[in-house]
């Protein structure tokens, strides 16, 4: 993945975990990824291996914050809020009930 894509998903991700109405450019979190961003940004004429790494550490950061949201997007659909009844429980898994012919 490249350092702009990481950079970018990054944003998206942080802008889905964010509470607060207000812009993303104005979280202590999206400055600091920002001022990272630029501190290793290199030009085709340097190698730099503390770029590789620093995109790979974006990336990790990447992967934790989207399997965090997936979790809690999970865990509200699915954590128990009390006593469920046989057809939501058999809706929550998959199965048909048998119907009664009266």
């Amino acid at each position: 993945m490249a350092g702009t894509k990481v950079l970018r998903s990054l944003l998206h991700e942080l802008r889905l975990a964010s509470h607060s109405p207000g812009k993303i450019k104005d979280s202590l979190a999206a400055r600091y990824i920002l001022a990272q961003y630029k501190k290793y940004e290199t030009t085709d004429q340097q190698l730099c291996k503390a770029r590789d790494e620093a995109i790979f550490l974006g990336q990790t950061y990447l992967t934790y914050l989207t399997s965090l949201r997936k979790y809690n997007e999970l865990y509200k659909e699915y954590h128990g809020s009390g006593e469920r009844t046989v057809k939501e429980t058999a809706d929550l898994v998959g199965f048909k009930l048998p119907t009664d012919p009266k």
